[in-house]
């Protein structure tokens, strides 16, 4: 006899799909446990079933942020180029799955919520580290609202009308300013 996979993860990853989306979109007030419902193509009571309540979902959304930064910051601490390049590289803004995450997340950080704050802060201390392990300690903030600034722009250009070939000539003009950081 056949035994069929279990689909729970999937509706599962759906709802947190749809939550993150709603987050990025209109916020976190308006990302109801009914509009993500909506979006996700389940019912209340599938939603529920994975979900008990809203805390829980923004639970599972935090931990997915933590696991997509823990697997981000493997990938910078073996980066052959060094944390920074690396660090500044990976600042542009591409749709990945840590992006929307991230950005999902700072829609939790801006209405208070203490718990996004706290990640938000744990992500950025193991960042520097990284960076000042591999520039010094006192640049790394400097390479850090470097990354920070090229995201958030590049953030703001993403789309149609996006400015990508000036953002790629800003990366470059930025890995030279780390080479010269590291002397």
């Amino acid at each position: 006899m056949m035994g069929t996979m279990p689909r729970k993860p999937v509706a599962r990853d759906a709802v947190l799909d749809a939550f993150e989306e709603l987050l990025i979109d209109v916020g976190e007030r308006a990302a109801t446990l009914d509009a993500v419902a909506r979006r996700a193509g389940v019912s209340k009571g599938g939603l529920l079933y994975h979900f008990p309540n809203k805390e829980a979902l923004i639970a599972a959304t935090l931990e997915r942020l933590d696991r997509l930064a823990r697997e981000d910051l493997d990938a910078m601490a073996a980066a052959p180029e060094g944390a920074a390049a690396y660090f500044i590289r990976s600042s542009l803004w591409s749709d990945t799955p840590m992006d929307r995450s991230f950005v999902a997340a700072t829609r939790l950080a801006e209405v208070a919520h203490e718990e996004a704050r706290r990640r938000f802060a744990a992500i950025q201390q193991q960042w520097l580290e990284l960076i000042g392990a591999d520039v010094g300690p006192a640049m790394a903030k400097a390479v850090l609202y470097m990354g920070d600034g090229l995201y958030f722009n590049a953030m703001w250009e993403s789309g149609p009308s996006g400015n990508a070939v000036n953002r790629e000539a800003d990366v470059h003009e930025l890995l030279a300013a780390v080479e010269r950081l590291r002397g």
